[in-house]
């Protein structure tokens, strides 16, 4: 049975295949179109996705969508009836967005499986069933207590519930305006950024504040009930009436001063405001975390949506709450609702048995050394073919030297885990502040992660469980601080990953051998893009970023490259 998961409606346009209940490909259209975030329908993901399935169109069988249009239509329609803003809204977004968003899906579809082809049946589900509970249906898990927190999807901003083999049970939700999501895309704006975009840069933001100077003005107004629903006091909003210029309402103003210019200086009003929302969606979402514990008594817990990508809010999951472990799929957004809506289908719907873990998240497009050569010689570039490249490029990470490190099969989600990455040594201390100016051209506080390999991982860092896919957030052991500045934030914690060596061969012997030179089995990691681009996809892309920026060398595949 042959499964084409689709998102395409909110943003990060996403495609799958999913081959007798297996994830053969998952590929973001933004790395094929170059259009961050895109919202375009996934015509080159697709057409991608079936190219390394190795399968034509004609033999998909179903096609699951991770929207449900008319999902919670009486909720919206009695909430959009409380103002002519709302109204015109509606009409806007549910009505002409929504037209156009399915008229594009139908033209497609009826391009496609025409003259014979035959037609797969379609299926829309539910947004947050893709989210959490289609992220159950990957984990290592056969019990989980399942929770979904997103901006909203089909009027829904959380989800809490319970998973067993195939079964999924629903204990509440929480819907608009009532949202975790809406509320730090606010202070994201707040902050300067572009909210439902920047709230990567709010998180790491945050440590340079003092969290307790507005935490109880702030926590006063978000409550979580017993029951896990979300309540949201919007007096300082206006999100709630769709003013997307302005989140924030002009009493929040008057209150905690202007928000920061997107090119102006950080204020440490700023600064501790950031601190002050982070803090309060970890405890709001610590308290959930509680709710769902004694509704289950399980030990684990997966999540899912757009707030699951806060990794700091993951790491204290782990750390304070009663579960033993999270699951967080590498492409927790709505990426992801692709691989949900698609799993959602073939083990929830079509109640077929469990065979996947997606514990290895390089699912898309790859390029052999022989493809790579042919770039090369077709730019007239200088390069050198070394067999053992990773000792090479260990080489010239231990002298200090970043590196574009593009390798194997193209990871799904927004966090690089060493196949599109740039790569550099994280003991020289100036190597953060070197590379945030130079290579990334982004702010000057953004931390950067390290990767570390299972074997040698908790000598450096404070976490008992692993962190595949760079979404658990942890103490460096106080020692290891000065050992590894680069990778240690301002608040000493790091956005670990983990890497073992059956998922990432190539990566877990560059890492060993650069601590064979350095005594230190650990690497800075980054994504392969400057800021404001997509991650690269192909070998054209990392040369052309690779001219455009201070990086030292490339290596693509077995070949090296340097300026």
């Amino acid at each position: 049975m042959i499964v084409l998961g689709l998102n395409f409606y909110y943003h990060d346009s996403t495609a799958c295949i999913v081959i007798d209940g297996k994830l053969v490909a998952a590929i973001e259209e933004e790395r094929l179109n170059r259009d961050k975030h895109t919202q375009a329908f996934p015509y080159l993901s697709i057409d991608k996705c079936l190219e390394i399935a190795g399968i034509n169109y004609g033999d998909i069988d179903h096609i699951a969508i991770s929207i449900k249009p008319s999902h919670n239509l009486d909720k919206k329609i009695k909430y959009y009836l409380g103002s002519k803003r709302r109204w015109g809204h509606y009409y806007r977004w549910e009505i002409l967005r929504n037209k156009g968003k399915i008229k594009e899906f139908n033209v497609w579809y009826d391009k496609i499986f025409i003259n014979g082809v035959k037609e797969p049946k379609v299926h829309f589900i539910p947004h947050h069933l893709c989210h959490a509970p289609g992220t159950f249906f990957v984990s290592p898990y056969d019990k989980a207590a399942i929770l979904g927190i997103d901006g909203s999807g089909e009027w829904a901003t959380s989800w809490i519930g319970y998973g067993e083999n195939n079964s999924i049970e629903k204990f509440g939700e929480s819907f608009f305006p009532n949202s975790l999501g809406s509320l730090y895309e606010a202070v994201t704006q707040f902050c300067g950024f572009k909210p439902n975009y920047d709230e990567g840069k709010t998180m790491g933001l945050a440590p340079m504040g003092n969290p307790d100077t507005y935490f109880n003005e702030i926590a006063s107004i978000v409550k979580v009930t017993k029951e896990g629903d979300i309540k949201i006091d919007l007096d300082l909003f206006q999100f709630q009436d769709f003013k997307w210029k302005n989140l924030l309402s002009e009493k929040f103003f008057k209150k905690f001063g202007e928000r920061r210019d997107k090119n102006g200086p950080f204020e440490q009003r700023h600064m501790d405001m950031a601190a002050a929302f982070q803090k309060v969606l970890e405890e709001r979402v610590l308290e959930m975390c509680d709710i769902l514990y004694e509704k289950t008594k399980t030990k684990y817990l997966v999540i899912g949506g757009g707030v699951s990508l806060n990794s700091v809010m993951n790491g204290r999951i782990v750390r304070e709450s009663k579960f033993e472990d999270v699951y967080v799929m590498p492409a927790a957004g709505d990426n992801g609702t692709a691989i949900g809506a698609a799993y959602y289908l073939y083990n929830g719907i079509l109640n077929k048995p469990r065979v996947f873990v997606h514990d290895n998240p390089y699912v898309g497009t790859s390029y052999t050394n022989e493809e790579i050569k042919k770039v090369l010689n077709g730019a007239k570039l200088k390069h050198v073919y070394h067999e053992d490249i990773c000792e090479v490029a260990a080489d010239l990470l231990a002298k200090g030297k970043i590196i574009g490190w593009f390798q194997g099969a193209m990871e799904i989600g927004p966090r690089a885990l060493g196949n599109r990455s740039i790569l550099a040594n994280p003991a020289f201390p100036d190597m953060k502040d070197k590379i945030n100016s130079e290579v990334k051209f982004r702010e000057a506080y953004r931390p950067f992660a390290p990767s570390a390999t299972v074997e040698s991982y908790q000598d450096y860092f404070d976490l008992e469980v692993e962190a595949p896919f760079m979404l658990k957030v942890c103490p460096v052991k106080e020692d290891k601080k000065t050992v590894i500045p680069a990778v240690t934030h301002v608040d000493g914690s790091a956005r670990l990953q983990t890497v073992r060596k059956e998922i990432n061969p190539r990566y877990h012997e560059l890492i060993t051998a650069l601590g064979k030179r350095t005594g230190v089995p650990v690497v800075l990691n980054t994504s392969f893009n400057i800021q404001g681009e997509p991650v690269v996809e192909s070998p054209v892309h990392a040369i052309r970023c690779f001219y455009s920026n201070g990086l030292d060398a490339l290596v693509l595949g077995n070949y090296l490259l340097t300026k």
